[in-house]
Order: C-alpha cells, then sequence, then structure tokens
C-alpha cells in the first residue's frame, strides 16, 4: 500500500485537488432559494431567480457550477419573509397616544439589485425596519383612533403597504402585505378616550334635537299661516256664517264641563249670547 502511495502520490494528490474543487464547484440551488453568483464584488449571474406565477419544479433550481475562491454565491430565501416594527406611540388626529405594534412580509425580486444595495436579505430587513415605523407614524398621525376600529382600517394598511413597498423596490423587494398586531391606548387613557366619544355623540344629538326643534316650528308655522289663509278666505265669502262658526267655537270652549262649580253670569242681552237670542 506504501509503494502504491509513493509511486503514485502526484497522481493521488492531482485527484484529491480534482475532487475538492469540483466539491467547490458544484452549488445545490433548492426551490426555496435564489443563488447569485458574485465575481470581483459584483453580481455576474443568478441561478432560480423569483419568477411570479412560475409553478413548483418549473424553475432553475437544481444542480450549478461556480469558479472556486474566484466567485462567491450568496444565498435568497425565495419565500415571504417578515420584518417586525418595534412597538412605537404614535399621536392620532384626536390628541390619543396609542402603542401600536405592526408588520410587514416581503420578497425579494430582484436579488442583484439586493446584493449591490443591502448584501443579504437580513441586510434588507435592517432597512426596512426603521421605513415601516416612519411609513406607519406618518399614516396613523392622519387618522383618528376611532377610524382603527372601522373598516377604515384596511385603506389605512393599503396606504402603509404601497408607502413601504416604493422604499422597499429600492432594495430589491416586494411588500406583499401589512397588518397591525396592536393599536391599543396607554393604560387608563381608555376611559377618557370613551367619555370623550360619548359627549361627542350627546353634543351630536343635542344638535339633531335642536334642528328638529326648528324644523317643527317652520312647519307649524307654516300649518298655522295656511289655516289663517283658509279662515280669511271663509270671512270674504260669507262673513256671517264665519261670525257664527267662530262664536260656536267659543262657546264650546266657554260652556265645557271643567271644574265642579264653575258659574258664568251674564246678561241676557249681552252681545256674547246673541246667536242664542237668534231665530
Amino acid at each position: 500500500m506504501n509503494s502504491i502511495w509513493q509511486d503514485y502520490k502526484p497522481a493521488w494528490i492531482a485527484l484529491g485537488a480534482v475532487v475538492i474543487g469540483a466539491m467547490l464547484s458544484v452549488i445545490v440551488v433548492p426551490e426555496t432559494e435564489q443563488v447569485v453568483i458574485v465575481r470581483s464584488g459584483s453580481p455576474d449571474r443568478v441561478f432560480n431567480a423569483y419568477v411570479p406565477g412560475a409553478p413548483f419544479g418549473a424553475t432553475d433550481a437544481g444542480i450549478h457550477w461556480r469558479i472556486p475562491v474566484f466567485e462567491r454565491a450568496v444565498r435568497i430565501d425565495k419565500r415571504l419573509l417578515s420584518v417586525d416594527m418595534q412597538q412605537e406611540q404614535v399621536l392620532s388626529t384626536d390628541q390619543l397616544r396609542l402603542n401600536v405594534d405592526a408588520f410587514a412580509r416581503f420578497r425579494i425580486i430582484d436579488p442583484v439589485k439586493m446584493v449591490q444595495t443591502a448584501g443579504t436579505t437580513e441586510g434588507v430587513t435592517e432597512q426596512l425596519q426603521p421605513i415601516l415605523s416612519s411609513v406607519v407614524r406618518q399614516e396613523l398621525g392622519k387618522r383618528t383612533f376611532e377610524s382603527l376600529l372601522t373598516a377604515e382600517r384596511g385603506e389605512a394598511m393599503a396606504h402603509i403597504r404601497d408607502g413601504l413597498d416604493r422604499e422597499a423596490r429600492e432594495y430589491g423587494a416586494q411588500v406583499v402585505d401589512v397588518q397591525i398586531k396592536r393599536a391599543d391606548l396607554p393604560e387608563g387613557a381608555l376611559e377618557s378616550a370613551f367619555a370623550r366619544m360619548q359627549a361627542a355623540r350627546q353634543e351630536e344629538a343635542k344638535t339633531i334635537t335642536a334642528q328638529g326643534q326648528k324644523d317643527a316650528q317652520i312647519i307649524r308655522a307654516d300649518a298655522e299661516a295656511q289655516a289663517a289663509r283658509i279662515y280669511a278666505d271663509a270671512f270674504g265669502k260669507d262673513p256671517k256664517f264665519y261670525d257664527f262658526y267662530r262664536a260656536m267655537q267659543s262657546y264650546s270652549i266657554s260652556f265645557a264641563k271643567g271644574e265642579a262649580g264653575k258659574t258664568i253670569l251674564l246678561s241676557p242681552d249681552n252681545a256674547y249670547l246673541q246667536h242664542f237670542r237668534e231665530p
């Protein structure tokens, strides 16, 4: 055995170097990764790059080659990645301080730009964290706390996603979703917020009531004016009948059965009783 090693030592060394070089040259790219080959500090080519809608198994995944030492492989996850926002206080338009915690989902769609700007996916995450916080503060600072409890919250999330996505494109990433995990008031502030909301609703109810009373007065005044016109028209057509009708109304009120013991003393020739004397 020793003689074989001694006799073929250069060949064994060459074979070992070839095997080691082949092992260093082979790159196995799974379906969940994309690989950027960097040569002399610059991206040279991409294996298994992200293609929207590409079916599983019909991509560039598999075995690839590179030049050892001269070329470096940067592996990038093709799956959705997440960036979490540190909990911060945001001041809403109704002057409430909210404890906000959010996260975003993104993927790398331009691996070459990502390598050139951030280097790694961790670098992209570090760049997007402060941007996410800034976009969330700007968007929620335009809204009230009450709006975050309604369907308007979805609109706010869409604006945050679009704003973050514009910034993420600079790093070769695409933001697909942004969600707020919590947007709560600090302890002790919830009761005061409900009190302010209740006061606002009471003021709104008073305004509606006052408007209703105003409308009722206008309707009543219009009705009385219309009744006066009708009476005036009737008086113009037949003054004697109108005088008789008004007298009957007065008799009905004056002689109506009311408190016990009520007595009315009038002279027989009193003008008020003229209709009782007429045939």
